[in-house]
Order: structure tokens, then sequence, then C-alpha cells
């Protein structure tokens, strides 16, 4: 019965987000981790084809709606690494690496926000899921 009334919110939405946050979150560690290492080149997961494939997750889940949402979606992304993309992607430093911390940063930065935005809203479906609950709506 909970499963039910759990599935029929954003929550299992939100939890692939913040999968795959965390899973990009590490990879961009490891770029600034290596930033100073000869020949390193950065890596990333990409946030469009993640997007790309929880929308074709959900559409498939509002076609079938006992359908439930891949447990590791986010992983299946996994193996879509590409060079960070920005104004000095041609860019290529003396010791032929292509960070730039700048741009590792940024996309930290965006990414943290993106995890804690999800996170935000989904303890605020916890809490109406709560509340509905015990009847304190």
């Amino acid at each position: 019965m909970f499963t039910k009334l759990v599935e029929s919110t954003t929550i299992p939405v939100l939890e692939q987000v913040v999968n795959f946050a965390q899973l990009r979150h590490g990879i961009l560690a490891g770029n600034l981790a290596n930033l100073d290492t000869p020949g390193y080149e950065v890596r990333d997961l990409s946030p469009a084809a993640f997007e790309s494939e929880l929308k074709q997750a959900i559409v498939e889940r509002e076609q079938s709606p006992g359908k439930v949402l891949h447990d590791d979606l986010a992983s299946q992304v996994q193996n879509s690494f590409g060079k960070i993309s920005g104004e000095l992607e041609n860019f290529l430093y003396h010791d032929q690496s292509t960070g730039n911390l700048e741009t590792q940063v940024a996309a930290i930065s965006k990414n943290q926000m993106q995890h804690n935005l999800a996170l935000s809203i989904m303890t605020s479906q916890f809490r109406l899921l709560q509340a509905a609950i015990s009847e304190k709506a």
C-alpha cells in the first residue's frame, strides 16, 4: 500500500536525480584531484543524456501506471563519459591536459546546487506524505 503511495509521487524521480548528482560529483572531484596530472583528460557524465533517460522512464511510467522507475537509472548513463565543454574546450595546456580549474569548480558548484534542490524537494514530499498518513494535514 505504501509502495504505491510513494510511487505515485515525485520521490522516485528525485531519488534518481540525487543518485546521478552523487555519481557525477565523484567524477568531477576526480577531475579536480588529477588536474595537475600530465596528459589527464577531464571526464564528466552527460546531464543531457541523463535527463533524456529520465524523461523516457517517466513517460513509460505514465503509460504503465504500475511500472517502477529503474532502480539505478543513473548508472545507465555512467558510460556516457565525455569531455566537459565550455569556452576553453579546445584549449590544450603545455602538459597535454585539458583541465581547467574554473570550469571544474563551476561544474561541481552547479551539480551541488542541483543535488541540494532535489533533496529539498524530496524532504518536502516526505513531510507531505507524513502529514497525510498521520492525518495532520
